[in-house]
């Protein structure tokens, strides 16, 4: 059974509770409890026009050079697009 860190980025998938700061931060300075303090602060992305390719292109050498099993790598990879930030807004 994998533990349960609590909840993640919702543009990187790093459990909240393994950042640093706690969190990113609102417009308003408040934390952020939906994204992460290394993919947003002051109520904005750091890289706002990021692509989910590029994100994925960004974190897999990152989370291998951390020597994660490759399965979690995978695992993650594969949840990126289900991510608040990520998904295609429905057509109505």
């Amino acid at each position: 059974m994998e533990p349960n860190l609590g909840p993640i980025c919702q543009s990187c998938a790093m459990p909240l509770s393994q950042d640093p700061k706690g969190g990113g931060t609102e417009a308003d300075g408040s934390r952020s409890t939906e994204f992460c303090s290394y993919c947003y602060q002051n109520g904005a992305f750091f890289e706002p026009n990021m692509t989910l390719e590029q994100m994925i292109a960004k974190l897999e050498p990152i989370m291998s050079g951390m020597h994660m099993l490759p399965l979690v790598v995978e695992k993650t990879m594969a949840t990126l697009p289900q991510l608040k930030r990520w998904r295609v807004p429905s057509v109505r």
